[in-house]
């Protein structure tokens, strides 16, 4: 097991912790609900045209992965889920194998069955999502952020959607905000507190453009978010802990898309992905870890010489104050990943 980090500072890397092959796949979506990581779709190969339409569960305290025998799971890659209400895990957009969509699909945990939700009277869709972002607000608002429509029908920008979820209808309802950000696929979005007395929360995306700088794509005033006790305190200290050894920066990674994005307290931290700065050898193993605790925030770069931790279109997952890595294509940008690890911190 390779530590990254410079000689004599603080090291870090990624520890394996289960392996399945039901587990290989890229571009899928990877969502804790219950003390269980949903993974749902994704491509098994690289160059795969036609996603997967399987859900596996995987439970982390035991390490241990299963297929859901739960019938008509949607074909999706390039796709984001949310769980609603404790009991739903949403699927938002994504690429069936034929074209970009903006329906939402909810497995109900419990009875363990798929439902397709419809959109509900006055819903104005997106037309078509891939490689966006969809992140909770409450448990019945969600914010969709990303670029629209194929390749030869996008936009010059991005959009900006507020999701409505209704669990008891089964509907959902898209309404469109007045702001756009630049034009992004293969980002991320982070939503967090704004530093100083009265904290206030805003959605950040990173990634999926040149630019190296975050955007705002919504801001909630003091008190509009419910604030939830710290799911991680001991990672949080750790992550705290390791910024302290690296040297900050104003500049974030430049024209990284398909990484990883985990919210730890006032810590957004990423990794992986690929770059678009180069044009051999883009696949990325780097962590990045953005600091809002203190204006201005700050990022850190945390480089890694251990190529079997490349990865691009992996996920991680926050559970238990340990923070996993599921899936992704390594170094060759086709061979995925059957492992599971969790990253730990040597300071």
């Amino acid at each position: 097991m390779a530590l990254a980090g410079p000689p004599g500072g603080a090291s870090w890397t990624w520890r394996p912790v289960a392996r399945d092959a039901l587990l290989a796949r890229a571009f899928h979506s990877c969502t804790e609900l219950r003390g269980r990581f949903y993974l749902v779709g994704g491509l098994r190969a690289g160059g795969a045209k036609e996603p997967s339409g399987d859900t596996v569960v995987f439970d982390p305290a035991a390490g241990q992965a299963v297929q859901m025998g739960a019938r008509g799971g949607p074909r999706r890659s390039h796709h984001d889920a949310v769980p609603a209400g404790g009991r739903w895990l949403c699927v938002v957009g994504g690429w069936d194998g034929a074209r970009r969509l903006a329906t939402v699909a909810a497995l109900d945990t419990e009875r363990g069955v798929w439902e397709a939700w419809s959109a509900a009277p006055g819903s104005c869709p997106p037309a078509g999502l891939s490689s966006h972002t969809c992140t909770r607000i409450s448990d019945r608002e969600l914010r969709v952020a990303g670029r629209e429509g194929g390749t030869r029908t996008q936009r010059r920008y991005g959009s900006i959607y507020t999701l409505r979820l209704d669990p008891g209808a089964r509907t959902y309802c898209y309404k469109e905000e007045g702001c756009h950000t630049a034009s992004r696929s293969g980002h991320c979005a982070a939503l967090l507190r704004t530093p100083g007395p009265h904290p206030a929360h805003q959605l950040l995306l990173f990634g999926g453009c040149n630019s190296a700088e975050p955007e705002v794509a919504g801001h909630w005033s003091p008190g509009k978010i419910k604030e939830e006790p710290p799911a991680a305190p001991h990672l949080m200290e750790q992550l705290a802990r390791l910024v302290s050894t690296g040297q900050g920066s104003q500049q974030g990674p430049r024209g990284l898309r398909h990484h990883s994005c985990s919210v730890v307290g006032p810590f957004a931290v990423l990794f992986g992905g690929e770059t678009l700065t180069r044009a051999r050898d883009t696949i990325c193993n780097d962590l990045y870890v953005y600091d809002t605790r203190k204006p201005p925030s700050t990022w850190f770069h945390f480089p890694c010489a251990d190529h079997a931790l490349k990865r691009v279109g992996h996920r991680t997952c926050l559970w238990n104050d340990q923070l996993y890595l599921v899936g992704g294509f390594g170094e060759d940008g086709r061979t995925p990943s059957p492992q599971v690890c969790t990253l730990d911190l040597f300071i």
